[in-house]
């Protein structure tokens, strides 16, 4: 399970991980009913599925989204696709933050979110008779 640890420390953008967040990473992949391949049936799915999943990216959806940049992420695609994805709601770029963004800056993504669905956000109640604040 070291390539976990070495994923984790050149994946992300100099996070300090704890031996507790390593040992919970590991735990998650090594005693999970998936076992240490999850992450590899993403990959798989995508490759054997009729239509594909790039043909099937290419259709229009329509759900709100928000696509946040992070300066050390593994792939920065250009800006331009974002518009591609569906009704783009909310844009972000982050200088600092890698590969596992949620976990190093939870602080940006939780912002993203109250930004997008907070009353004054652009997916406040879109779920119909729903906003989330009332009952």
């Amino acid at each position: 399970m070291s390539w976990i640890y070495e994923k984790l420390v050149e994946w992300s953008d100099g996070y300090p991980w704890t031996d507790d967040e390593v040992l919970t990473w590991v735990s998650i992949y090594y005693f999970s009913t998936a076992g240490p391949a999850a992450c590899l049936n993403l990959f798989y799915e995508n490759g054997h599925r009729d239509p594909s999943a790039f043909e099937k990216a290419k259709e229009w959806s329509d759900v709100p989204l928000g696509v946040a940049r992070f300066g050390r992420d593994l792939i920065l695609l250009p800006k331009a696709w974002n518009r591609t994805l569906g009704p783009l709601v909310l844009e972000s770029e982050y200088e600092r933050g890698g590969h596992f963004a949620a976990w190093e800056r939870a602080d940006a993504v939780v912002g993203d979110l109250k930004r997008m669905s907070g009353r004054e956000g652009k997916v406040f109640a879109c779920v119909g008779g729903r906003n989330g604040y009332s009952s």
